[in-house]
C-alpha cells in the first residue's frame, strides 16, 4: 500500500470517526488495529469490535487496491501529534508501516489485512427509512441518558427502536426512569411483508455502545442519514460513515404501560432555572442516595436537599400552581439529566400522589415524554 503527498486530515478524520470502538484490551490482537483498504478511488478504513464495525471513507484517487492493518491508537496519536499542514507519504510493505511527514519517519507493526474479523452484513431488509442527521441527534440525545449500565436485566442496557405507523420511536430505561421520544418518518419503506414474513411494524434493541457511538458521529446538520433494518442487524449511513452493529436478543419491557396517565397536579416553568436550581441544591444532596424534595405548593415549588452532615440547601421557584400540597422525592441526577438533555425554554411536569412517577413534557408537544419514579426521603 501506498499513499503519497496526502493531507494529515484526509487520514486522520476517517480514522477517529472508526477508532471510537476499539477497546485498549482485546482477545484478537488484531481487533487493535483498524483496517486500511484502497478501493474505488477511496481510502475505506475499518474499526470492529466483532459486535459493532464502522467504516469511513476518504477520497485517494491515486489507490492501488491493497488493504493492511495497523494499531489504530498508535496510528491516530502520531498523525495529532504532527503539524495540521503536514503531507504524509505512506508505504506497507510486508509487517511494516513506514510513514514520513517533512523529516519525521515512523515505523508501525501491521498484521495481515485477510486475518481482519468483519461482520458479515446482511442482505435482507426488514425496513429502511432516511431522515434529517440533526433529528436523529436529536431523537438519541433525548434518551440515551436513561438506558441502563451493566445491569443484569441486559436488555435494558440499549436503547430500543420502534419503527412503524409513519413514526420512529426510541425509548430507554433503567427500571428507575423511562424516556420516550418520536419522530416523523414520512419516507420509511417496509420491505415486502410476504417475502420476509416480517411485519411492517418493526422493534429492535440497540446496544448501548451503538447508540452512543452514532450520537458522537452524527453531524448536526440537514444532511441525510440512513436507517437499514435487517435481520438482527441495524446499518446507519451518513456522510461518508457506515455504521454496522448487531441488536440485542431480548423482549423490552412495555413502556406504553410505564406512562403514567391522568395526573391531577401539573406546573410548567423554565428548564433553565429549574436546571440550575436542581444542580446547586445538588451540592448539598446524600452523596449515596442523591436524594431532593421537592414541594408544591401554592405558587411555589420549593427544592430541598440534605446531607449527613446536617448541611441543606433549599430553592424556591415561582410557579402558577392553586391545586393540593405535595411533599415528593426524586433521585435529583435523573432530574438533571432529563432537563440536561432538551433544548426548550419550558417544561411540563405532572404529578400524582407521593407514591406516584412523576412525568415530564414539552408544553404543546407530545413528542417527548420522562418519566421518573419517586424515592422515600
Amino acid at each position: 500500500m501506498q499513499l503519497k503527498q496526502i493531507a494529515r486530515d484526509a487520514l486522520l478524520k476517517p480514522l477517529q470517526a472508526v477508532s471510537g470502538i476499539v477497546e485498549r484490551r482485546n482477545t484478537l490482537p488484531i481487533l487493535a488495529n483498524v483496517l486500511l483498504e484502497q478501493k474505488d478511488g477511496d481510502l475505506h478504513i475499518t474499526a470492529t469490535d466483532l459486535e459493532m464495525q464502522i467504516t469511513a471513507r476518504s477520497q485517494m484517487p491515486d489507490s492501488d487496491g491493497q488493504a493492511i492493518t495497523v494499531g489504530a491508537r498508535k496510528l491516530q496519536d502520531l498523525l495529532r501529534a504532527l503539524p495540521d499542514d503536514v503531507r504524509l507519504n505512506v508505504d506497507a510493505t510486508g509487517n511494516k508501516m513506514t510513514i514520513k511527514a517533512g523529516r519525521s519517519r515512523f515505523n508501525l507493526q501491521t498484521l495481515a489485512a485477510a486475518d481482519y474479523p468483519r461482520i458479515g452484513v446482511s442482505t435482507e431488509q426488514i425496513h429502511t427509512l432516511t431522515l434529517p442527521q440533526k433529528d436523529l441527534r436529536a431523537l438519541f440525545k433525548h434518551v440515551e441518558f436513561a438506558m441502563a449500565q451493566q445491569d443484569i436485566r441486559y436488555y435494558l442496557n440499549g436503547m430500543l427502536l420502534v419503527i412503524g405507523g409513519g413514526m420512529l420511536q426510541a425509548v430507554a430505561t433503567d427500571g428507575h426512569r423511562l424516556a420516550w421520544a418520536s419522530i416523523v418518518v414520512t419516507d420509511a419503506a417496509p420491505a415486502p411483508v410476504e417475502d420476509l414474513g416480517e411485519p411492517a411494524h418493526q422493534e429492535v434493541i440497540l446496544p448501548r455502545k451503538t447508540v452512543l457511538e452514532v450520537g458522537k458521529l452524527l453531524a448536526d446538520s440537514d444532511e441525510p442519514a440512513t436507517l437499514d433494518f435487517l435481520t438482527n442487524q441495524v446499518r446507519f449511513r451518513f456522510g461518508s460513515i457506515e455504521l454496522v452493529s448487531k441488536v440485542v436478543d431480548g423482549k423490552f419491557p412495555d413502556f406504553n404501560r410505564v406512562i403514567p396517565v391522568g395526573h391531577s397536579k401539573h406546573i410548567e416553568t423554565s428548564r433553565t432555572e429549574l436546571l440550575a436550581a436542581l444542580q446547586r441544591a445538588a451540592i448539598l444532596s446524600n452523596e449515596k442516595f442523591r436524594g431532593v424534595r421537592v414541594v408544591l405548593g401554592p405558587d411555589q415549588l420549593k427544592i430541598i436537599c440534605t446531607n449527613s452532615e446536617q448541611e441543606e440547601a433549599e430553592e424556591e421557584l415561582a410557579v402558577d400552581y392553586q391545586g393540593d400540597p405535595l411533599d415528593i422525592g426524586f433521585n435529583i441526577t435523573y432530574l438533571v439529566d432529563a432537563l440536561s438533555n432538551l433544548d426548550v425554554e419550558k417544561v411540563k411536569f405532572a404529578f400524582g400522589d407521593a407514591g406516584s412517577s412523576a412525568l415530564v413534557t414539552m408544553p404543546d408537544r407530545d413528542d417527548y415524554k420522562y418519566v421518573v419514579m419517586p424515592m422515600r426521603i
